[in-house]
């Protein structure tokens, strides 16, 4: 199986500060399901930026799509950057666009017949519960509504790499759930995902997703294996 990412001795630090990331090597399949377990300051967001090319490592080596980030040129990095959707912890809406045009942002950028924006964008709104939410913008929705926006954008186009930050964070479990399953009907059509979170339980959500242990800025036991029985299946819209 390809890799889609891949680390070996990476480490990072902001400015003259000490290393946050340090000597970091694993590998990530193409087509694979990671949970980046970590308590919060443990560096979780920090190797999330490095994976979708926020950052360059501060030594080390970084691949991802098998392109050597580390000395990609700067002009090469927005093709790479439009194959991975990213769930913001902070969500990172545009505050004068529409729940609607926030969603339809990747297609749009991908150039896609408007005729096709509406359906797609109109459907995964209905999937997160935001039909009637469409014509809001960021500032007066509440912050579970933006998150679910946020989730929407990042998986609208079907990216091959999706990352997720603390995706769960301010919904409901119920919608959490409706949420962590999209993320597995994604991983089944070959979509690579990433999800960093500081709840264990979270992981259970995710039947056979591969759990990455981060304290410290460096990781534990990277080759376990989360293993749950699988959740009963359920149809999406």
């Amino acid at each position: 199986m390809s890799s889609v990412v891949r680390f070996e001795n990476a480490g990072l630090r902001y400015g003259t500060g000490a290393e946050v990331l340090r000597d970091l090597s694993f590998t990530l399949d193409r087509g694979s399901c990671q949970v980046l377990l970590g308590p919060s300051g443990a560096g979780k967001t920090s190797l999330l930026k490095l994976i979708y090319l926020a950052q360059r490592p501060t030594r080390g080596f970084i691949s991802i799509f098998n392109e050597e980030v580390t000395r990609l040129p700067r002009k090469s990095l927005p093709a790479l950057r439009r194959r991975i959707g990213v769930v913001f912890q902070d969500f990172r809406l545009v505050p004068h666009l529409s729940a609607f045009d926030n969603v339809a942002l990747p297609l749009r950028i991908a150039e896609r017949p408007e005729s096709e924006v509406r359906a797609h964008v109109e459907e995964m709104l209905e999937w997160v519960g935001l039909t009637d939410r469409m014509a809001a913008r960021p500032a007066i929705l509440s912050g579970g509504e933006q998150q679910r926006v946020a989730v929407a954008r990042a998986v609208i186009g079907r990216p091959d790499l999706l990352v997720a930050d603390e995706p769960t964070g301010n919904i409901d479990p119920e919608m959490a759930d409706r949420l962590l399953h999209l993320f597995h009907e994604l991983n089944k059509l070959g979509t690579t995902i990433v999800v960093a979170t500081h709840d264990s339980h979270l992981a259970s959500r995710l039947p056979g997703a591969r759990m990455l242990r981060l304290a410290g800025g460096t990781l534990a036991d990277p080759t376990s294996t989360v293993r749950f029985p699988p959740q009963p299946p359920r149809q999406l819209p």
